[in-house]
């Protein structure tokens, strides 16, 4: 069964109403999106690694006494520091910690090596300042607004302004949503992480493009002539391009999921966690946004305008036309094969109920004459 409507989906057999369902998809947007903000507000926003709120950190290798993350959290919170990260970095340990004092970073040193028998010498330790990761968010800020214009720009050209908003829109709804993973879980937000955010806009952006590219093709056939309105051209279009958004999310996700499932636990490699992370949960709900945030919103919009309203409302008529006129030639049906069942029924009751002749005079006197014969 299942088998049978995946082919049916791959032929293009199967018409899913997204746009028509596009409240259901408002709704459950809206839903997200308010969840995604107010994780945002409960955990006073995103959880920003060492490069951007500035800290000291600690690396060395691991060891057999270093087993486990809360002994090496343990062991570093009793020389000195409170705000204390333990990460597994391939072979090494790597601890995060508020700014420490120079004077206070061979202590933490001795305590370590002392705790873990690793030499003193082989573990390094780098104070960093939040002026660089301010640095690098100023950067990340410029190049998505630089991002957002020049696509903007590209989309009102190459297509038209609605398709630009509803884009637009589409990648703030990734973005947002995105965030608010980060926020309710935890997540660590580091430069890879940022570099992350910004390719979740490209991605979700070529979903949106290939299916718009789509609805102007399949649109640009109605006229006022047209027997459907923009809502269903612009869903047959989306029908059309479903499959192909599916398997361009598919072969995009697995990669990105293997780096994250099987890099980051079997390898320890924690910048390509911070960054396959944000790419596996960015590619989902672009993919899902370009099907049922991007498009719904250029239909509504593109509804509004006069020519496609008159469009509406004429098929509208004419649907309302075909089901009267189908009303009444079925009723005219039922009509005449009542009445045709009516007159077989009346025959059939005059052949079986027939009345006897009366006698006529001529029966009489020939019988009279009989009669007289006989005597």
């Amino acid at each position: 069964m299942a088998g049978g409507v995946i082919s049916r989906l791959y032929r293009g057999d199967i018409d899913i109403d997204f746009v028509g369902k596009r409240r259901l998809w408002y709704g459950l947007s809206g839903f997200l999106l308010v969840v995604s903000i107010v994780g945002l507000i409960v955990n006073q926003g995103l959880n920003l690694g060492v490069e951007f709120r500035g800290g000291s950190v600690f690396t060395f290798a691991r060891t057999p006494a270093a087993v486990s993350v809360e002994k090496v959290r343990d062991v570093v919170e009793g020389a000195g520091p409170h705000q204390v990260i333990v990460q597994q970095a391939g072979d090494n340990w790597r601890v995060t910690t508020e700014t420490v004092p120079q004077s206070e970073v061979h202590k933490v040193a001795s305590t370590v090596a002392e705790a873990f028998d690793v030499p003193e010498a082989q573990i390094s330790s780098q104070v960093i300042g939040p002026s660089w990761g301010g640095d690098v968010a100023r950067k990340a800020w410029i190049g998505l607004v630089v991002f957002l214009v020049a696509i903007a720009l590209y989309l009102s050209v190459a297509f038209e302004w609605r398709m630009a908003v509803a884009a637009l829109v589409a990648l703030g709804h990734d973005l947002i949503i995105t965030a608010g993973i980060y926020a309710w879980s935890g997540f660590e937000v580091t430069p890879a992480t940022m570099l992350g955010f910004l390719t979740i806009l490209g991605y979700s952006l070529y979903d949106a493009v290939v299916v718009f590219d789509m609805i102007k093709e399949v649109t640009a056939k109605l006229g006022r002539t047209g027997d459907r309105t923009y809502t269903q051209a612009a869903n047959d279009a989306l029908s059309h391009t479903l499959i192909r958004s599916l398997n361009t999310s598919l072969v995009a996700i697995l990669p990105v999921a293997s780096i994250l499932f099987i890099g980051t636990t079997i390898l320890g490699a924690g910048v390509l966690k911070d960054l396959s992370l944000a790419l596996f949960v960015g590619m989902l709900v672009g993919t899902y946004s370009s099907i049922c945030v991007a498009t719904p919103i250029l239909v509504t919009l593109k509804e509004r305008e006069p020519q496609f309203a008159e469009l509406a409302r004429r098929v509208a008529q004419r649907q309302r036309s075909q089901a009267k006129q189908s009303g009444e030639s079925r009723t005219d049906k039922e009509t005449v094969g009542a009445a045709k069942s009516g007159s077989a029924a009346n025959t059939v009751t005059a052949k079986t109920v027939t009345p006897a002749k009366p006698a006529t005079a001529k029966s009489a006197s020939n019988g009279a004459a009989d009669r007289r014969k006989k005597r």
